[in-house]
């Protein structure tokens, strides 16, 4: 008895996506927040705990972008999650853009329910379709299991204009957010969607810095 000695320090892996242009978005600032996420952590300093995977930017579609979606998801489950032996907690952070928006959005919930406003960068345009047909109707909703509200706490000390969201629209975010979490509850992951406005309204600087205090308040609040 007792010979197991104490767990190791936890650990949260934290896998990052954004997205490409679509219409309307010439610049994705996602885009750019995660192609430059990796050097920006290296120049900050990760936090304690924290392990940055993979950082992958998607086409903006939906259909057409699972394949992508789910290879690099998959990659994440290379070692089991939430194991008593490695004390790891895997997360997969999705960033989107609301262009119609002046602030950060933490988004609690996505439905199952595509209906894109216009087509997609690959030109597909559902209507009040079930994401996941198996799940039922396009009212089930999905919930991120992750602590929004202590995050949101951590942010707004940090000065961030954050908001908690229950409306992550009906496109390619949303049915991106949907697919996460339903992979995400059958892995034993967690899954995060969070809006960002354009860099004409908050620029790439405090965006980077929003990025980074992020991912260390996922990693103080797991």
């Amino acid at each position: 008895m007792g010979s197991e000695g104490p767990l190791p320090p936890p650990s949260v892996t934290v896998h990052v996506t954004g997205f490409k242009k679509f219409h309307g978005v010439a610049e994705n600032p996602t885009e750019t927040i995660v192609g430059n996420l990796v050097e920006y952590m290296k120049a900050k300093g990760l936090p304690a705990g924290l392990k940055l995977g993979s950082c992958t930017v998607l086409e903006t579609a939906g259909d057409g972008a699972l394949t992508m979606l789910y290879n690099v998801m998959a990659s994440g489950v290379a070692a089991p999650a939430n194991d008593s032996s490695s004390n790891e907690q895997v997360i997969w952070v999705h960033f989107g853009v609301n262009s119609g928006s002046p602030r950060f959005a933490i988004e609690r919930q996505a439905v199952n329910e595509a209906t894109f406003r216009c087509p997609d960068e690959l030109g597909w345009q559902p209507h009040r379709l079930s994401i996941v047909p198996d799940d039922g109707g396009i009212t089930k909703t999905r919930l991120t299991s992750c602590p929004i509200y202590a995050i949101f706490m951590l942010l707004k000390k940090k000065g961030f204009d954050v908001a908690i969201s229950d409306d992550a629209g009906r496109f390619v975010c949303n049915y991106v957010y949907y697919h996460s979490l339903r992979f995400a509850e059958q892995k034993g992951h967690k899954s995060l969607f969070v809006h960002v406005p354009l860099f004409s309204k908050i620029d790439e600087e405090t965006q980077m810095q929003f990025a980074a205090s992020l991912l260390e308040a996922l990693t103080l609040t797991m």
